[in-house]
């Protein structure tokens, strides 16, 4: 009779928890934008599949995450995988995109927070202004403490689904009396699918954190993947509907700022667009919130194992409330500089880059971890690398060389940082980092 699975009371996570998380990371700010955005490549209801398409595309992704973080009892998802796969100096340049990549989500939420309340504001500021002013604002609540920064990031986390739950809700009440809204150009093209699937990414990347945590997650095979998944066909599910009634109740959809906002106005009035409109700069603000206090705690995580001590040391230190400033201070110090100087649709995409690279990583460690037969993978799991690298090939082919470019250069630094602070500060000490 075999041994009864090991407990774990102090573990936390469970399958619902995991869910939750899932769903959490992947709804944000990037819906209330992303429509608009996705019609001027896709015009109509061709561009309400741009979402279908996309969660298709990265259900191997979702597969490549569900193997490896079912197969691995410890936190760090991308990070843990290309180490037990590629050794430390690979795993540290994917733990420095997976926080360049959190950098540059952060910097689009900002700047989306910015574009969002800028018009309400009398008189009007510069959206750029009000984005640096309230990142910093959210940065300085940030640095009070660890414990009251989760408090009123899951306050605000609350509310955040309700209102695009009800805007749903009143199109498909409305959908009968609507004409045609959709109606207009068939679609914009190869280019131009392309562009949406990539954009369509900023807005459902997230379901890749839920094997982060997994050292905190309950003993199991199936949560971790279950959720992976179900979170990301959840959400892609909702984004068709949210694209669908603003395509079909907003005509001139790729010129409206707000696009969720004119939609509720437009099919429930002005009482719906008013409170859609509160519903996203909560929404906006909580994930901005979230993100700001979350996002350190990636370059933490790498300082913890590969950067040399003196680098390494500076960046761990914590204040009294377990917050790491000086790591605060650095992402607070990126973040501003890209919300200076790149539009919101370009954050969007480079954000979606940054991320397509953390999948290629996962999909090359889950081949090599597989084929090896390592963690109890088998052989035939390393089917999903393949089909996982074809859909990141297919995103990339919507960037612009430009964003490429950057790309490049951020692994190019990567790479760098980790000869200078610590490959070389390892050969120093006469050691090799294991």
């Amino acid at each position: 009779m075999g041994a009864r699975p090991e407990r774990h009371p102090d573990r936390l996570l469970g399958g619902w928890s995991l869910l939750a998380l899932g769903l959490n990371g992947v709804v944000g700010v990037g819906i209330f934008f992303t429509p608009g955005l996705i019609a001027a490549l896709v015009p109509g209801a061709p561009g309400v599949w741009v979402y279908a398409l996309t969660a298709a595309v990265l259900v191997p992704v979702g597969a490549v995450y569900a193997k490896l973080g079912a197969r691995f009892d410890a936190d760090g998802g991308p990070y843990v995988w290309a180490r037990a796969a590629f050794g430390a100096p690979a795993a540290f340049v994917v733990g420095w995109i997976a926080y360049v990549s959190a950098v540059l989500s952060t910097a689009a939420v900002v700047a989306g927070l910015g574009h969002m309340l800028a018009p309400n504001l009398t008189p009007r500021w510069d959206e750029r202004l009000v984005a640096l002013a309230g990142g910093g604002l959210l940065m300085a609540v940030t640095a009070a403490g660890l414990r009251p920064s989760a408090r009123i990031w899951s306050a605000l986390t609350v509310a955040k689904i309700l209102p695009l739950v009800l805007l749903v809700g009143v199109f498909a009440w409305r959908l009968g009396d609507l004409s045609g809204g959709a109606a207009g150009a068939a679609g914009a093209g190869a280019p131009g699918w392309g562009r949406a699937a990539l954009l369509a990414v900023f807005a459902l990347q997230g379901f890749e954190i839920v094997p982060v945590p997994r050292g905190h997650a309950r003993p199991g095979r199936w949560a971790v993947p279950a959720a992976t998944l179900g979170s990301l066909l959840l959400a892609a599910g909702l984004y068709a509907a949210i694209q669908a009634a603003c395509v079909w109740s907003v005509p001139d959809l790729p010129r409206r700022a707000s696009p969720l906002v004119a939609a509720a106005a437009a099919l429930g009035g002005a009482g719906l667009g008013r409170l859609v409109a509160v519903g996203a700069n909560v929404s906006a603000i909580g994930i901005a919130f979230g993100m700001a206090a979350m996002t350190p705690r990636y370059l933490v995580a790498l300082a913890t194992d590969d950067l040399g001590p003196r680098l390494g040391g500076w960046l761990r230190a914590e204040s009294a409330g377990q917050v790491p400033l000086h790591a605060l201070a650095v992402t607070a110090g990126a973040v501003a500089l890209l919300v200076s100087g790149r539009a919101l649709a370009g954050l969007f995409a480079l954000s979606g880059l940054a991320v397509l690279v953390q999948y290629a990583a996962s999909a090359l460690a889950l081949a090599k971890l597989a084929w090896t037969r390592a963690h109890g993978l088998r052989r035939r799991d390393a089917l999903w690398a393949p089909l996982s690298a074809g859909a990141v090939a297919f995103m990339v082919s919507g960037a612009q060389p430009g964003e490429l470019a950057i790309l490049a250069g951020v692994i190019v630094a990567g790479v760098a940082l980790w000869c200078w602070a610590g490959g070389i500060s390892a050969a120093r000490r006469g050691r090799t980092i294991p």
